[in-house]
């Protein structure tokens, strides 16, 4: 909704007037968050925003019920949320990210918006408290500090379960079919960036694989901390003034319309005062990043080249790689991927330091905990996919190329330990080197096994 900034009305609050947009849903408690905080410029996730407006919503419906709101306002508070998580007052929560720790003004933010929407509803005037209050109605049995860190742990799940989980699934898929592709292209191993002994290219691509699905696996294990929600702590822990089926109620309403089964914290004071199951989720979260990392970087070098490089396998061709070379192509999905994943990492960073807020009975750097585990979880979800669907899905091997890396490569003399010892070895290694020869060639040349055992020995793989 476009806002008219030069035409304001006046709205109270217990610190006396202020100048509010006139087209402005939100009222004077956010527009005073707006003056106090023009830090970054950057409000929080839209996911986030709908999630608080969900526990809005289902908090409404909970208190009707416990008769505690009358219908109409209930329903007018439930008409408003279902809006809000449409889009249609994405731009009433300017609220900057770096804020109350708390997250009190994102609430409020919504407590007002809600309330002026139900009064434009019911009594045809948007007045902030005219009919609808925010904090007397909207507000009712909660506090912030215990929507917001709902919120956290609920928008997180949301996003894992519906974005993240489905692109990791994405990602294993493609990186195993990859995996039976290239399951007989025989190829050198490599450790310390030097020549080891052979694998094969399909091993290599089920290790990546195996990475993902152990990442997806941590994530489902994160899963059970997350699922504990705040909710019917109120202000530190003890539930003062919520109704004592309140949570249990809206924890039950919350899971029936998100499809995911979430529960009452055991302990309120540990849920309200700690940030510690967003710390282990982030944790979980750059552990993929740097899965990432490695399967991009390693395919980045196995793709190098296409002459002068490792060239083991190609890479698809999405654009020009330079302003300079012509027909220069480069490993643009995976250098994106890598950034990416520092990025993640650096949120984690964030988040940690987050965690050390917990500060008494609250932890006081919410808002920077929501905003870096949301755009974690984000990035990580569309990196996964386009990944998988601009990269693996279309890389090829180049066999031949593996193959003449493994004939030429010192370290098969490795494989002729078992039969002539280690120092031998050695010895046969260094003259292949010294005098340009495989291994194979030298080990033929002077005998050293006979026809049968070199057979054995460099046809390992048939």
């Amino acid at each position: 909704m476009e806002k008219h900034m030069n035409e304001t009305r006046t709205e109270k609050d217990s610190m006396g007037e202020v100048q509010v947009p006139e087209d402005a849903y939100y009222s004077a408690s956010t527009q005073r968050a707006v003056e106090n905080f023009p830090i970054s410029g950057n409000t929080m996730p839209n996911e986030f925003i709908y999630t608080v407006a969900l526990i809005k919503q289902c908090a409404a419906q909970a208190n009707c019920e416990n008769g505690l709101l009358e219908k109409d306002m209930s329903d007018a508070i439930i008409q408003v949320c279902v809006e809000i998580v449409e889009g249609n007052f994405d731009s009433d929560f300017p609220v900057d990210v770096f804020q109350t720790g708390s997250g009190t003004s994102t609430n409020m933010n919504m407590n007002e918006v809600i309330a002026s929407r139900a009064n434009e509803i019911l009594i045809g005037d948007k007045d902030g408290k005219s009919f609808v209050h925010p904090n007397d109605h909207v507000n009712l049995c909660q506090s912030s500090n215990d929507v917001i860190p709902t919120a956290i742990h609920i928008t997180a799940m949301i996003l894992i379960r519906h974005s993240l989980i489905p692109s990791l699934r994405t990602l294993f898929t493609r990186l195993q079919e990859k995996a039976k592709e290239f399951k007989a292209v025989e190829k050198i191993g490599r450790t310390h960036l030097q020549d080891a002994v052979p694998i094969t290219l399909g091993q290599e691509f089920a290790g990546y694989a195996r990475q993902v699905a152990l990442g997806t696996k941590r994530l489902l294990n994160a899963g059970e901390s997350l699922s504990e929600l705040a909710l019917g702590g109120t202000a530190v822990g003890n539930g003062l003034n919520a109704h004592p089926v309140f949570s249990e109620k809206v924890i039950d309403l919350i899971s029936i319309k998100t499809g995911i089964d979430f529960k009452e914290a055991k302990d309120h004071f540990q849920a309200q005062s700690t940030q510690d199951v967003a710390v282990e989720a982030s944790g979980v979260l750059k552990s993929i990043a740097v899965s990432f990392y490695k399967i991009a970087n390693d395919i980045r070098l196995l793709g190098s080249g296409p002459r002068c490089g490792l060239n083991e396998i190609s890479l698809p061709s999405l654009q020009p790689g330079s302003s300079i070379m012509p027909g220069k192509v480069n490993p643009v999905i995976p250098e994106a991927v890598i950034q990416a994943a520092a990025q993640v990492i650096g949120n984690d960073a964030a988040i940690t330091v987050g965690g050390l807020g917990g500060y008494l009975e609250l932890n006081t750097m919410l808002p920077l905990i929501a905003v870096n585990l949301v755009n974690s979880i984000k990035l990580l979800s569309s990196t996964g996919t386009v990944f998988a669907e601009k990269c693996i899905k279309g890389i090829k091997a180049n066999p031949d190329v593996c193959s003449g890396n493994v004939e030429k490569s010192l370290a098969m003399a490795t494989l002729l330990v078992p039969h002539v010892g280690y120092d031998r070895a050695a010895e046969i290694a260094k003259k292949a080197y010294e005098e340009g020869k495989t291994i194979k060639e030298v080990v033929t040349e002077d005998k050293v096994l006979t026809e049968s055992q070199i057979k054995e020995v460099f046809n390992h793989n048939e």
